[in-house]
């Protein structure tokens, strides 16, 4: 086994540049786990990077990681690893920084970043920073006039997650560098090393020249058309033959995202790629069917040409499909986290994903940028029927603590009595009056977190530890009445927030409050990109409307209920208990007395005739939790389809999912009064019917009200230290009236 003293070939790489380097050396590791584990995140960080390793290497990887000798995993670890090496850095005990070319292919692209690996080799055990530069490297974001003929380079350390910026203080490591060319041919550059200030020593060769080759990027220009033929914009992911995507993530700029693999691109846009096969993944939304091809970029400009396919339009149906909580700014996004972006990057994916309406909500981390763009109306890039629309998230202020809310079709975006976040109440009871008054749709966001359950079943009576940002006050508020806009008492919720969080712990919470008596509607959403990001519209809600509606008219039929939610993949359209319809005249059907009544729904479904990786047997605790494939029968194309009465499937029957639509009937007999819902779950939900038989309300469950009680209290447990000044009061009152709500609805409930 060859140590740290190959360095000493350093001399012979001198003398010139491109060529006669040594071979990286393989290090005895004395440690092997913490290695393990730093090499395990740097493959991580290659994927992240978009120059992920082979399979073929993940493999070779896996058994040396899996070798319980350490000298010879950390031998195979290395040989895996050594020949993806541009640069061997060696940190000798005085922090004297020495560098050699390593085994990696100086080739680059023009217009794109390449990722390289760099090994160091730290015998100083330093923390420090591993810094690079080059007087090739320009800076980033110069202007034209700024520009020097020989400053053709850029490149960057790595230090995003998973990695971090210092190094660890093993004696062996790897690191991440990222190269990109301005320019195609041969380009010479000088690249160095430091871990700080002293440590670099011409006499220790801090520095290698390396002859780099930079392949050429050529025109592709893209045709892109929707199933009528009619220009549109569409998602594209492109890869070669390695797995890397381009353009290459780690260096996109808005309006296309550096975590997403896909860009957006609209018909006659242009991207630059450099000549090679490339596999495009082609599709808009879930009601596309993706479309594969191997594509090819030669020696001059490409034209690419393609055409939507669907094997769904529910928006021809009258079923208009939004998103009500995506995001501008925050979380895992931009390169200024406190700004984002603006409307139009926003709108580019709204349209590429074919969703109808996209909510656009304004947090705490962006919310003094950001706020500028609210105006009360649909954004001005809106092209009817897709409509992007800026509102609220009380998320990172106010009474986020008790739990997120979704405050839609605002008129007034700040609370009165400052012009930004940081006056607002803790009682979200309070953000809600004001809201109403206004007349908005509100609901909390996210509604699963803090309402944990390792269960899956529904409904289930553990009481969950509602210390989260889910829908944990909404136990409370969901038992009182505020003034709308002309006074009149209104339900102080409308919606829950469905698809984004694990389904059992957002379902039994409303499946609970329906048994209750209550009304909460449900609503589909993706907290992009904080939940999810690897796209909007990932959770829906498909609303029924006019043939020309506004987004007063969406919101409005979430309010109403006129809309079923899921994942997109899978729909449940008209639901009726015999001729009461969702979502219209209070989706009620009032019977005499006990009788059998027709429940029927239009279902539709899609499904590859092979599952779609290890999706289904992933824990429902891990993304994605709504998805088609989770409610795959095994070995099928088949899918169930439930009635459910007051929280439990009652009737079942199975639906294939190949895109086709079938109507689903079931003839079930109503005893007393209840709700009624069709699920394909954990992928689509409609929301109630409620019938009411002999004029009594619902109360479906004493041990439903009985979980509520108890779960005011369990509440009240985890959010009173939030409460300041004068609202510890009035927090106190507003619980005790839930707790009086729920005590009178169960002396009023005969049903176990």
């Amino acid at each position: 086994m060859r140590t740290s003293p190959t360095f000493l070939c350093l001399i012979a790489s001198i003398a010139t540049a491109g060529g006669a380097w040594c071979e990286v050396p393989v290090i005895t590791v004395k440690e092997l786990q913490p290695f393990a584990a730093q090499v395990r995140r740097v493959a991580q960080a290659l994927e992240h990077a978009g120059s992920p390793l082979s399979a073929g290497q993940m493999q070779s990887l896996d058994r040396a990681l899996a070798e319980t000798d350490p000298g010879l995993a950390s031998a195979r670890i290395q040989s895996v690893l050594d020949p993806q090496v541009l640069f061997a850095v060696h940190i000798n005990p005085e922090m004297r920084v020495k560098v050699a070319r390593g085994d990696a292919e100086p080739a680059l692209l023009e217009a794109g970043w390449k990722t390289f690996l760099v090994k160091v080799h730290n015998q100083s055990g330093t923390t420090a920073e591993l810094r690079a530069a080059s007087p090739q490297a320009e800076r980033l974001y110069n202007s034209p006039a700024d520009k020097v003929q020989d400053r053709w380079l850029q490149l960057e350390m790595v230090k995003a997650q998973p990695l971090l910026p210092a190094l660890g203080g093993l004696e062996v490591e790897y690191r991440l560098i990222q190269l990109y060319s301005r320019d195609s041919g041969k380009r010479e550059a000088k690249v160095s090393f430091d871990v700080g200030q002293g440590t670099q020593d011409l006499g220790f060769r801090s520095e290698a020249d390396v002859l780099f080759d930079a392949a050429p990027a050529r025109p592709v220009t893209l045709k892109v058309r929707d199933e009528n033929g009619e220009p549109t914009t569409a998602a594209f992911t492109i890869t070669d033959a390695q797995g890397h995507v381009f353009p290459a993530p780690a260096k996109r700029l808005a309006p296309d995202f550096f975590f997403q693999r896909q860009v957006y691109r609209a018909d006659g846009e242009t991207l630059r790629l450099p000549e090679g096969r490339y596999t495009v993944v082609f599709e808009r939304g879930p009601e596309s069917v993706p479309r594969t091809r191997e594509l090819v970029v030669g020696a001059g400009p490409a034209d690419w040409s393609f055409q939507v396919v669907r094997w769904i339009d529910p928006a021809k149906l009258g079923w208009i499909s939004g998103d009500h909580h995506i995001h501008a700014a925050g979380c895992a996004h931009y390169t200024k986290p406190t700004e984002g972006v603006h409307a139009g990057d926003m709108m580019r994916h709204v349209l590429g994903e074919d969703l109808k309406v996209g909510a656009n909500l304004t947090w705490g981390p962006c919310f003094d940028y950001q706020k500028q763009f609210f105006t009360g109306k649909d954004d001005l890039v809106s092209r009817w029927p897709w409509i992007l629309r800026y509102d609220v998230e009380v998320s990172g202020f106010g009474s986020h603590d008790s739990g997120h809310l979704c405050l839609l079709r605002l008129k007034e975006e700040i609370y009165p009595g400052g012009t930004s976040k940081d006056h607002w109440p803790k009682l979200g009871l309070n953000t809600l009056r004001w809201a109403k008054r206004q007349g908005a749709l509100v609901g909390p966001a996210h509604s699963g977190w803090g309402l944990d359950m390792d269960s899956t079943a529904l409904p289930n009576y553990t009481v969950p530890p509602f210390n989260g940002i889910g829908a944990n006050e909404y136990i409370v508020d969901v038992t009182h009445e505020l003034p709308g806009p002309d006074g009149t008492p209104t339900p102080a919720v409308d919606f829950i927030s469905t698809v984004d969080t694990p389904y059992p712990w957002e379902l039994n919470i409303w499946y609970q409050t329906l048994n209750a008596g209550f009304r909460t509607r449900i609503s589909g959403e993706t907290d992009f990109p904080c939940i999810y990001s690897e796209r909007v519209g990932l959770g829906r809600s498909y609303v029924k409307l006019p043939a020309r509606w506004t987004y007063e008219d969406w919101c409005e039929g979430i309010r109403a209920g006129r809309n079923y939610v899921g994942d997109g993949r899978s729909h449940l359209m008209d639901f009726k208990a015999d001729q009461a319809a969702m979502g219209e005249k209070d989706s009620e059907l009032k019977l005499t007395s006990g009788k059998t009544v027709a429940f029927r729904v239009r279902a539709a479904a899609r499904l590859d005739e092979r599952p779609e990786g290890d999706i289904k047997k992933r824990k429902f605790t891990e993304h994605p939790y709504w998805h088609i494939e989770r409610a795959r029968i095994d070995g099928t194309r088949e899918v169930p389809v439930e009635l459910i009465e007051n929280g439990v499937a009652v009737a079942r029957t199975t639906l294939r999912a190949d895109g086709a639509f079938r109507d689903i009937a079931f003839d079930h007999e109503v005893k007393r009064s209840g709700w009624y819902a069709f699920r394909i779950l954990p992928s689509s939900h409609t929301n109630p019917v409620f019938i009411e038989v002999g004029g009594k309300p619902v109360r479906a469950s004493r041990r439903s009200l009985e979980w509520c009680l108890k779960s005011v209290d369990q509440c009240w447990s985890q959010k009173e230290r939030f409460m300041k000044g004068e609202e510890i009061g009035q927090a106190k009152a507003a619980y005790e009236h839930a707790r009086r709500v729920y005590r009178q609805r169960l002396a009023e409930c005969d049903v176990d």
